[in-house]
């Protein structure tokens, strides 16, 4: 078997939905046990001790009630995860999990922006 290249792999990632692009990294943090967006953004606080306190403690985002101005709510998942709008949609009807495995703090300016939309949202 040939060797994936990281350009070839760049020009792979061109060509996939954002859909798919989610469901890859998805499948890399189930094969790898690790988050990629977690490595870029724990690399700058790796050295302080508050780090391995908040790495502890994260949370998931879930909506539990889309509210009467869904389509306001659409518009903010859509924001906070990057996936298309059909896809967001489908979180909201769903009472689905927004993020997953996010820190305290980022899970509540993410409940914030979601219950001015007009959710009803907790953590899991």
């Amino acid at each position: 078997m040939a060797k994936l290249t990281k350009e070839s792999f760049i020009e792979s990632l061109k060509e996939m939905s954002l859909l798919e692009i989610k469901e890859l990294v998805d499948a890399m943090k189930e094969e790898f046990g690790v988050d990629p967006s977690a490595v870029a953004v724990a690399a700058p606080v790796a050295g302080g001790a508050a780090a391995e306190d908040d790495s502890n403690a994260t949370v998931t985002v879930v909506i539990t009630d889309g509210g009467s101005a869904k389509v306001n709510v659409i518009k903010v998942v859509r924001e906070i995860t990057g996936l298309g709008l059909k896809e967001s949609k489908d979180i909201v009807d769903a009472n689905g999990t927004v993020k997953e495995n996010v820190s305290k703090d980022e899970a509540n300016e993410i409940k914030a922006k979601l219950e001015e939309a007009g959710a009803t949202v907790e953590f899991k």
